[in-house]
């Protein structure tokens, strides 16, 4: 055996490699039967994770232990998502709220024992205990990411979590404000309190990128805003969600206005946080919050309160209304796909059937 690499002719007459490694950590682990090449892969990356630490001893394994190995790699960033970018803070809290519901059911379990119906039985148990069908869901994410990376890795050879039946999410109406109501809504506010929610209603900036906007990101001569980064409450800035979220938004007109105006009245330019608590602290979510809605409520007649993410809806929806074609709207809203706007804002775009067949006869009678 040369290099790590194992060779064997199989049935076929084919000369076949499969790659070896050694290690106090893991004892010795191989990779499946394939060219040299795959070979030679599959022990680059296996030696890579003994040098991150997130190689794991003895095949196969729990289920415990392949989600340990998953977090301190993803963690400390070896371990990267489908993209093949770092796992988002965010996205590694939310996956951690899972795993401690999959633990006391499914941990113990070895990696290769668990079957489809093991994943059924416990999703029928949340449904049982109460849970809602997007808590379920978002329960068999991190099972599904587990499953998903043992299987590129010849650790299992059946994915149990495949065409697993899920309690059905019903979509709730998206609250947005019509172009009118958002006029309304930023008036009533305090003027101190009026270029963030104008941004978040004129712009579709995400709450985190709101917190992270800072003025050398604001570009008034030219109209656009340049979303950088975003900012997560237990991590501090970041890189935005996905590499999509990173774009170019334009300034409209009413909201270079009050850009201005809260410039001026803060007297803060450069690197200083646009709507920060001061220079360099990203504001509260919560306190904008309820300093919004008090004012509202306080309003003669009172308006009916509306969230930032649903501002972010406002301004899609706006968008929509003013004409932005579908892939313009998905650059601006900083989707990682055009398939996201389509799901999300399809049923806001003008014309159906009977639209496009009109369309049609016309210009085919032309």
């Amino acid at each position: 055996m040369a290099q790590g690499i194992e060779p064997r002719t199989d049935a076929k007459g084919r000369r076949r490699y499969r790659g070896v490694i050694y290690s106090k950590a893991t004892g010795k682990r191989h990779g499946p039967w394939g060219s040299f090449a795959e070979a030679k892969a599959w022990r680059t990356r296996a030696l890579g994770e003994v040098e991150a630490g997130t190689a794991v001893k003895g095949e196969p394994t729990t289920l415990r232990e392949e989600w340990n190995a998953f977090y301190a790699g993803a963690k400390a960033g070896t371990v990267q998502d489908r993209t093949g970018t770092p796992y988002k803070p965010a996205t590694l809290r939310g996956y951690e709220r899972s795993w401690r519901r999959i633990d006391p059911e499914l941990g113990a379990h070895r990696l290769t024992a668990i079957r489809r119906a093991d994943v059924q039985a416990f999703v029928d148990r949340l449904a049982t205990q109460g849970h809602a069908p997007a808590t379920i869901r978002n329960t068999l994410d991190p099972l599904r990411t587990l499953y998903r990376r043992a299987m590129a890795r010849d650790r299992v050879v059946v994915n149990p979590t495949t065409n697993v039946e899920v309690p059905r999410v019903e979509n709730g109406r998206e609250r947005f404000a019509s172009r009118e109501e958002a006029e309304e809504l930023i008036a009533a506010l305090p003027i101190g309190e009026r270029a963030l929610w104008a941004t978040a209603m004129y712009g579709g900036l995400r709450s985190g990128e709101l917190q992270a906007l800072r003025w050398t990101d604001v570009g008034l001569s030219k109209a656009l805003i340049h979303v950088r980064r975003s900012c997560d409450d237990s991590e501090g800035e970041s890189e935005p969600k996905t590499k999509g979220s990173k774009r170019k938004v334009p300034i409209v007109p009413a909201l270079a206005e009050l850009l201005r105006e809260h410039s001026r009245a803060t007297e803060r330019n450069g690197s200083d946080l646009v709507f920060g608590r001061t220079d360099d602290a990203p504001f509260e979510r919560s306190t904008a919050r309820r300093r919004a809605r008090a004012a509202w409520e306080a309003h003669d007649p009172p308006l009916a309160p509306i969230g930032l993410h649903e501002c972010r809806h406002t301004a899609a929806s706006l968008m929509i209304a003013a004409g932005c074609n579908a892939k313009a709207l998905s650059v601006v809203m900083g989707h990682a796909s055009i398939e996201i706007t389509f799901n999300r804002y399809g049923k806001l775009m003008p014309g159906g059937e009977t639209e496009v067949g009109q369309r049609l006869a016309a210009y085919l009678a032309a």
